[in-house]
């Protein structure tokens, strides 16, 4: 989700959202786990900053040690 999501500005601050284009149980789950955050009508959803940290986690761990430069 991280790899293909955008920066938005959200009156005063930025915020960054991707579609929810995956499984309903995969974008429930990682709602209850405070990953993502959004509404069921809309088609996307926003990253909250602890869904931002562990996705650079991953990135780190699984793209050879390389900070992504979208990250």
């Amino acid at each position: 989700m991280y790899l293909t999501s955008w920066e938005e500005d959200v009156g005063f601050a930025q915020a960054r959202r991707t579609w929810k284009g995956y499984d309903f149980d995969i974008i429930n789950e990682l709602t209850d786990e405070d990953l993502i955050s959004g509404s069921h009508r809309s088609k996307s959803v926003y990253l909250t900053d602890e869904g931002i940290k562990k996705a650079e986690e991953l990135a780190k761990k699984y793209l050879n040690g390389e900070k992504c430069s979208r990250l």
